[in-house]
């Protein structure tokens, strides 16, 4: 069997000399691509001396540093599967994900060892590690004693590389199931497409939880072999020291208004930039433009989602229009259907259906609703609805399954409600996403008290905290008499986006 780990396919994009650099941190730590191989080694030798085998999982939720991109490689050799949480997770979302995604091997910070080993012990998980921040815990200290050689265990290009999880429409998280052949086509296509070259330097100052952290930024630069500065977060302040050593810069909406917010940015700043990217939530036209007569550089936006990585973009050597996300990428086959699956002509607004071997097999352990969001010809259901124009560029123009995306990270109001719901005093809430500058759309709470209740926004909030991440909870929350339903008692949400859509500030 041809031996299709992704991780040999990354590999092989590495520069021919090893000791080329890999990654440099804010604080002018360097890591060569030697460095790399070798620590992905070690960690993926602690991984197998546990007595894991490949396609056991493995949990992780630890802050972004070097040593967790390494063990996400890791876990790519020794051909585990490889489950990144956001790190703002609480307890109640951690004791559902450790349940479901029944994980050998679960990976957190230092200072979250007791709570997640008492969680991981009412789940059955065996073994509990630790990798804090600046690359300590008991993972490391493992790794110490493992050789710096590893044999890439075999995987084909439909075995399960990572299981990334989303939130349902019905409160219940999903794991998006994504293969090797999934992301190395994917990685593939985007270099080419982005027109990738061996001189280019990657500012990396996205998350690594996410699909457009790890698999968009991190996969582009280790296959095409380019350095990464390397960033816990996105800091302006650092952002703008590091940008003139920069030639392309992938950010959420949030980091381009932030830089714009800063009266020294303009062409000065970035010398070497060749290709600004933005994602994972809508970019307004106005921040393009403004971007664009500050800079001379237009970004181009992109359109993915994390059971496709990367369906659709906007063009390297060609007009990037602003409120677009371009064409689909090669390889992607993107259709734009009515309720009834029927294709729809240019110019006419339906449900974006994708077909491509970037697109994911299916939901970990959720057959039913894999079934459900695939047509009888393979095609997955988005749930965006868009249109395509004459021009072929491809357009969204809302979310037919009600969903949030608020600093690059999806919110589905249902779960949301479910907690706000259980609030003493709550009669009954809805969930919704108002528009806002930097974070795209803002989580709003609209609730009817019950009779007599004294609850007030604080304390909604400050409950919420304790429950959710903190993208989740809600920033503004409103309360009303009752809720506008219509004739079949389904609440109309689109009028109370209407009613507060100036009010998320």
């Amino acid at each position: 069997m041809k031996n299709e780990n992704l991780y040999l396919t990354l590999k092989r994009g590495f520069p021919a000399d090893p000791a080329a650099l890999a990654l440099e941190t804010a604080d002018a730590c360097r890591y060569s691509f030697s460095d790399v191989d070798r620590a992905s080694a070690r960690f993926a030798g602690v991984i197998t001396s546990l007595g894991l085998r490949a396609g056991d999982r493995v949990v992780v939720q630890v802050e972004k540093s070097p040593e967790a991109l390494f063990l996400y490689l890791a876990c790519l050799r020794a051909g585990v599967v490889f489950v990144p949480l956001n790190t703002a997770y609480q307890r109640a979302e951690l004791a559902y994900f450790l349940g479901d995604a029944q994980p050998s091997l679960v990976v957190c910070r230092p200072a979250s060892e007791a709570a997640m080993r008492a969680l991981a012990s009412e789940a059955g998980v065996a073994h509990v590690l630790t990798l804090g921040e600046a690359g300590d815990g008991s993972l490391a200290e493992a790794a110490r004693n493992q050789p710096e050689d590893f044999a890439t265990v075999p995987r084909a290009a439909d075995d399960l590389a990572a299981i990334l999880y989303t939130s349902g429409t019905t409160g219940r998280s999903k794991g998006a199931m994504l293969t090797h052949d999934n992301l190395a086509s994917n990685a593939r296509t985007l270099v080419a497409y982005w027109g990738f070259r061996r001189s280019d330097v990657l500012l990396h100052a996205l998350p690594i939880f996410h699909a457009h952290g790890l698999f968009v930024a991190c996969h582009c630069a280790l296959l095409n072999g380019s350095p990464m500065l390397w960033l816990p977060r996105f800091d302006v302040d650092t952002a703008m020291k590091l940008l003139p050593r920069a030639t392309v810069f992938m950010g959420v909406p949030t980091f381009y208004t932030r830089l714009l917010e800063q009266p020294e940015f303009d062409r000065g700043t970035i010398p070497a930039m060749r290709l600004f990217i933005s994602g994972s939530a809508p970019l307004l036209a106005e921040t393009h433009r403004e971007f664009e007569e500050r800079t001379g550089h237009a970004i181009l936006e992109r359109y993915g989602m994390t059971e496709t990585v990367m369906l659709t973009s906007n063009p390297l050597d060609a007009v990037r229009r602003a409120g677009t996300v371009g064409f689909p990428l090669p390889g992607v086959n993107l259709r734009i259907a009515d309720d009834a699956g029927r294709t729809l002509s240019t110019g006419e607004i339906g449900h974006v259906q994708v077909r491509g071997p970037n697109v994911f097999p299916g939901y970990w352990r959720m057959p039913g609703k894999t079934r459900e969001e695939f047509t009888h010809d393979g095609f997955f259901r988005t749930g965006d609805l868009g249109k395509i124009d004459g021009q072929g560029y491809v357009v969204l123009v809302g979310r037919s399954k009600d969903l949030i995306i608020t600093g690059g990270y999806n919110v589905y109001p249902k779960e949301i409600e479910s907690f706000i719901d259980d609030i003493a005093g709550v009669k009954e809430s809805a969930v919704i996403g108002l528009p806002h500058r930097d974070f795209g759309e803002a989580v709003a709470a609209v609730i009817v008290r019950e009779s007599g209740a004294a609850l007030h926004e604080a304390d909604v909030i400050g409950t919420l905290k304790g429950e959710l991440a903190n993208f989740k909870v809600p920033k503004r929350v409103f309360f009303l008499d009752e809720l506008p339903r219509n004739a079949m008692g389904k609440v109309q949400k689109n009028l109370l986006r209407e009613r507060f859509s100036d009010l998320a500030a």
